[in-house]
């Protein structure tokens, strides 16, 4: 096949800045995950109590996430970045606060502002990401969001040995604060401006081109563009991309249940150590990563489909014995199944949202799918603290279970929507094997 094409310095730190503030944000992240048991003992409150603390970060962060995409084609990619690394480093500095003063209040608003640069700023990396692969033709968000897993592991670590050592939590999430700050700031620089808004206004000078594919990836159902809020309900008409969207948002729940709750999960479930628990989300990031990193030769090998379907039913696996297996010893290691089979499906899936789709309307499929994903993220999970108070956490779980098996139904939907007449290898066999169009069948990744 046809090699993909050279990566010029460009477009070179252009990734580089995606990767590294992904590495950041991860680190944040699991940074806040990891001190959970603390700030919840600081504050003094019930399991229930602390899910309705979490919501601070649901609510900032469906905010984000549900204005991102228009934003990016108003201002670009770029300009959205910047936003949501500031909200992010302002709310990071508000969690220090709250939990210094044992203020519940606080860290419930530092969350809000949290989940808001959160959510504005990865539906924007997913936005951009999905740019940098039509550019190269080779898989790049398994390895964007293999960053996010990566800055996991490094946060968990960190996290586990503070809590160790009872370092002030206050004191911890200030100085990650200053290392997103940084990282922030050379990120700005070097991610190129007009990504998503260029798309937006080739969208506009061409408003009677119609390219769409047959699956109505071109226009939404009815002839709408994807341009405006209208177009971006739009899109949602195309069956494939509902399925898709289901898919991500159940493989997404699964990840973000357990960033929300693995720990907390070992300490009350299984009755662990808060130390020992932080250890378990370490485990669980590092089977994150190591999926992410390693899967772009599987997903050219075997197809989105095929890789997503068995990634959802090893995770399966790996929940039903975090839940139901009586040895903490062996709820943990079962976690590694969990982060292993959770790793793949949400970057393939938001990669499956613009396959097959003209470019000026690829940033809209991709940010509405995003949407989904990051709404079963971050609102999904906290919600089982309220279904914990009733049932426990360890049984509240189970939802997470069925929500995979569901997923694991739906995977022909990831199957490639390209339009037989291209010819082998690019049409009807591709679309018959569900293997993505990425330039090559040695996908560099790095």
């Amino acid at each position: 096949m046809k090699n993909p094409p050279l990566m010029d310095a460009a477009t070179r730190r252009w990734r580089a800045a995606l990767f590294l503030f992904m590495l950041a944000t991860g680190v944040s992240m699991a940074s806040w995950v990891a001190r959970t048991p603390a700030v919840r003992d600081a504050l003094e409150v019930s399991t229930g109590s602390m899910g309705l603390v979490l919501f601070g970060l649901s609510i900032g962060s469906m905010a984000g996430v549900l204005v991102s995409g228009g934003l990016v084609r108003r201002h670009g990619g770029r300009s959205v970045i910047a936003l949501g690394a500031g909200l992010l480093v302002a709310g990071l500095a508000v969690i220090a606060g709250g939990a210094a003063l044992e203020a519940s209040a606080g860290v419930f608003g530092g969350l809000a502002l949290f989940g808001a640069g959160m959510g504005l700023a990865e539906v924007a990396f997913n936005i951009e990401g999905a740019a940098v692969e039509r550019t190269l033709g080779r898989p790049v968000l398994p390895v964007l969001h293999g960053c996010f897993s990566l800055g996991t592991v490094v946060g968990a670590l960190a996290g586990m040995a503070l809590t160790a050592v009872r370092f002030p939590v206050g004191w911890h999430l200030a100085a990650v604060a200053v290392a997103v700050t940084a990282a922030g700031v050379w990120t700005v620089r070097a991610v190129p401006a007009g990504t998503g808004r260029a798309e937006a206004e080739a969208d506009a000078q061409n408003p009677g081109s119609d390219s769409g594919s047959e699956t109505g990836t071109g226009q939404g159902a009815g002839g709408e563009r994807t341009g405006g809020v209208r177009g971006q309900l739009a899109v949602w008409r195309d069956r494939r991309l509902v399925l898709i969207g289901l898919i991500v948002l159940a493989m997404a729940f699964a990840e973000g249940s357990a960033n929300d709750w693995l720990p907390l999960l070992m300490v009350d479930g299984h009755g662990t150590s808060a130390t020992a628990g932080s250890l378990t989300f370490m485990l669980f990031a590092v089977a994150m990563t190591t999926g992410r990193f390693a899967g772009g030769p599987l997903l050219v090998r075997y197809g989105p489909a095929a890789v997503v379907r068995a990634s959802a039913l090893v995770a399966a696996v790996g929940v039903a014995l975090v839940i139901f297996s009586s040895s903490a010893l062996l709820a943990g290691a079962a976690v590694v199944l969990w982060g292993l089979g959770a790793s793949l499906g949400f970057p393939v899936t938001i990669s499956a949202a613009g396959e097959g789709a003209r470019p000026e309307d690829a940033s809209a499929r991709v940010a509405a799918v995003s949407t989904a994903g990051y709404a079963a993220f971050l609102v999904g999970p906290p919600s089982l603290g309220f279904l914990a108070d009733h049932v426990g956490l360890r049984n509240a779980m189970v939802v997470v279970l069925v929500l995979l098996g569901g997923a694991a139904l739906i995977t022909r939907a990831l199957r490639s929507p390209v339009p037989e007449r291209e010819g082998p290898g690019t049409g009807a066999a591709a679309s018959r094997e569900g293997r993505p169009r990425t330039g090559s069948d040695q996908p560099d990744l790095v």
